[in-house]
């Protein structure tokens, strides 16, 4: 830290002969530093801000001006009273060398290196400081950017490209009303996405052992990027407008492609895959028919990815995905927002794409073979599913009931059949249909059965515990060798403990309720009213 503060006293105190060696300096000895104590002292931040903005505007060394904006991204790393060192001055010099301010800025190879610089300091002021991210709608920043994207110079190299769009991200997203005057990006970023997908294709007519299409890692980031953009672009889009859907479809079409390409780095291949599920959450549900082409003649697909007539490889991709995100074995923390966005694209195509359902279902909930393990335990799509339907995270439990429930096509008793009693209670629970019954959304679907039931499971059926949905081995009642007032004796024991913890409050019982949805009791002998018929229906019942 004493080599530190010595630095920024010599920036603070540097003639213009010194001003190349204290911000090299600086620069290397700050690099890797990310909070800066000895600038707690208000005078001495505003004075080296002032000594940075000094040699920044009046050094005619190209060297010492990109290590100036190094600086300027080391320094913003402090959130506290950013917006009040980066002035307006500070802002007209960022736009003077990043040439947001002119249409004819040259992008020679001195003011590119010091271009991309300028910008990856102004992503860290503009995410340190969401006042400074309000202020660029106003003052130039972010109308030079799109300008700039939607103009595309040839002499504008790579980094440039990728850091403005870096940067409309991140102002849409820090600043929502940002995201109407730019709306019209939309039409240019699916441009680039295309744009991008040609490029790789030529790549492979250059190098026939790479696969069809296979992006460079730098290209899977471009396009991450613009995803991450479109995710905020597309948030709230009017899904009863003709155009905007029409757009949408179009979209669909090109984040087809890039579920199903790769990258040279896995792990950037796995980030686009997410950020193209996140931005398919925000999509129409209509547009999803743009994830199953028809297979063609000169198409060759793996056999089994064909279904109905249609090419399911996207949807495929997309279990694989979830599965890989179970096999991850996220936290509870992490729960909702690693795996809600994978869940609901996968329940928003089954929902209105009965192919989509029926491949799902026969991925998800294949006929049952093994009867003999809870359905919560193993490590198929069907067992991590199940989990969740007891996670305490709810919105994530709940979207995964209802898309579980999607795929039984509402249908209660296959629903039990699949997940147990005990697990799906709290959508049953939710929907009315805790004492079994038809649910009235079962109506959705056609009545023509998908499914066929296997010899395992015909074998055992009879042995089938409802509740926790498998197999158990008969066992004998621990009141069999009691005698009737034995029994009595206990189950008054049994009585009073229940009525006891009713009373001071530690157990709140309830009973299913006309309606089908839970009712708590007033007094303890309720529950026993209508139990052994009830479940007497579920064992009695088809699953089918």
């Amino acid at each position: 830290m004493a080599n530190r503060t010595s630095d920024i006293d010599a920036i603070i105190l540097a003639e213009k002969d010194t001003w190349a060696t204290v911000i090299d300096s600086f620069v290397k000895t700050s690099l890797e530093v990310f909070s800066f104590p000895e600038l707690t002292n208000d005078e001495k931040r505003k004075n080296v801000w002032n000594a940075v903005y000094n040699i920044a505007k009046h050094s005619d060394d190209p060297a010492v001006t990109k290590n100036c904006f190094i600086a300027v991204r080391i320094l913003s790393r402090e959130k506290e009273h950013l917006s009040e060192v980066i002035s307006d001055d500070w802002i007209n010099l960022i736009k003077h060398h990043s040439g947001l301010d002119n249409e004819n800025f040259e992008y020679n190879d001195n003011k590119s290196l010091i271009c991309v610089e300028v910008l990856k300091s102004l992503s860290n002021i503009l995410f340190n400081s969401k006042k400074i991210a309000e202020k660029s709608l106003e003052n130039g920043i972010l109308e030079g950017l799109t300008n700039r994207i939607k103009h595309k110079n040839k002499n504008i190299s790579e980094d440039i490209r990728f850091m403005d769009i870096r940067l409309v991200f991140l102002i849409t997203a820090l600043c929502p009303e940002a995201r109407n005057k730019v709306y019209d990006m939309i039409d240019i970023f699916i441009k680039i996405l295309e744009e991008i997908l040609q490029e790789a294709a030529k790549n492979h007519m250059k190098h026939e052992d790479l696969p069809p299409i296979y992006l460079t890692p730098a290209q899977a980031e471009m396009v991450s990027e613009i995803l991450k953009a479109l995710f905020n672009l597309t948030i709230r889009i009017d899904e009863a407008d003709v155009e905007t859907v029409a757009t949408c479809i179009q979209l669909v079409k090109v984040l087809r492609s890039y579920l199903l390409i790769s990258s040279s780095d896995l792990e950037k291949t796995w980030i686009l895959r997410n950020d193209v599920i996140n931005l398919l959450t925000n999509m129409p549900e209509e547009a999803y028919s743009e994830l199953l082409p028809p297979i063609s003649e000169s198409h060759q697909i793996i056999k089994t990815l064909e279904f109905e007539g249609k090419n399911m490889t996207a949807i495929y991709e997309m279990t694989m995905f979830l599965k890989a995100k179970f096999n991850d074995q996220p936290d509870i923390y992490n729960q909702h927002e690693i795996l809600s966005p994978i869940v609901t694209v996968l329940l928003k195509g089954a929902t209105t794409h009965r192919p989509i359902r029926k491949f799902l279902r026969n991925q998800i909930l294949p006929p049952l073979k093994d009867v003999h393990t809870r359905p919560e335990e193993g490590d198929t799509l069907r067992n991590h599913l199940c989990r969740l339907l007891t996670t305490p995270v709810t919105q994530l439990r709940d979207l995964v009931a209802n898309f579980l429930f999607v795929l039984c096509k509402n249908n209660v008793a296959r629903m039990i059949k699949y997940t147990g009693y005990g697990n799906a209670a709290g959508l049953f629970a939710t929907k009315g249909v805790l004492a079994g019954g038809r649910y009235k959304g079962e109506d959705d679907y056609d009545s023509e059965s998908e499914d066929s039931e296997t010899e395992e499971y015909a074998d055992h059926k009879h042995g089938i515990n409802p509740v926790i949905g498998c197999y158990e081995e008969p066992h004998p009642s621990a009141s069999d060798n009691m005698s009737e007032e034995q029994k009595e004796y206990e189950a008054m024991k049994l009585v009073e403990l229940l009525d006891s913890l009713m009373k001071c409050g530690t157990i709140k019982p309830c009973v299913v309720g006309k309606d089908g949805k839970p009712e708590p009791v007033t007094h303890v002998l309720q529950l026993q009213e209508g139990l052994k018929e009830g479940m007497l229906k579920f064992l009695n019942e088809d699953s089918d």
